[in-house]
């Protein structure tokens, strides 16, 4: 196997996975469209290769003498989840909503920096291929994973646009936002509890 399938595959099976990302870019495609998710997706996918990049150059050093800040990033990140899920939940249940209410750049831009599935992804991807040790392999697989993501991640918005069309009265759609905000929720309350249980056990 190639080390180039074998990057591709980790990418891929990391960023088309159900997490707290592709469930809100879900949501916004079907509450918003495609079009505008895509800013959303941008700011996810360059959020996410810019935490992998910057992983990758300082591994063995952040994990050594940072572990309290990763848990401290754990921390706030799975809050922030909490708090997406919950505006999602008590979202309006139309379909045209708020000129600009829609998920922004700047938006999946911070999420993945505080998502601790893309701290995960990141230090698991930079270990297992041993990136820290080769500067041309990390801007390989950064360049990989940034086409990867971009689509996978656009896959998620597409398929909730096209959700919309069944989604077209206001009960259908608010019992869906009801469900992805409530699926953020527990999300981000397995990750604490996950965060927890690592912290008691070192």
């Amino acid at each position: 196997m190639s080390v180039i399938f074998a990057m591709s595959l980790f990418a891929l099976s990391m960023s088309i996975s159900p997490g707290p990302v592709n469930l809100i870019t879900l949501a916004s495609g079907t509450n918003h469209g495609t079009k505008k998710t895509m800013p959303f997706v941008s700011g996810a996918t360059i959020g996410f290769t810019l935490l992998l990049y910057l992983l990758g150059l300082s591994y063995y050093q952040l994990i050594a003498q940072h572990s309290t800040l990763l848990n401290i990033l754990g921390g706030l990140g799975n809050a922030f989840i909490l708090y997406m899920g919950y505006q999602l939940m008590v979202s309006r249940s139309q379909l045209k909503v708020v000129a600009g209410s829609n998920p922004r750049f700047a938006q999946g831009f911070l999420l993945q920096w505080l998502n601790p599935k893309a701290w995960g992804a990141c230090i698991a991807g930079v270990s297992a291929f041993d990136l820290s040790q080769s500067h041309q392999q990390l801007l390989l697989f950064v360049f990989i994973y940034f086409i990867v993501c971009y689509l996978s991640i656009t896959v998620w918005a597409v398929f909730g646009d096209k959700l919309s069309r069944f989604l077209n009265n206001s009960h259908r759609l608010k019992l869906f936002n009801f469900l992805m905000g409530g699926s953020l929720i527990l999300i981000a309350l397995y990750l604490t509890t996950q965060l927890l249980f690592s912290i008691t056990t070192r």
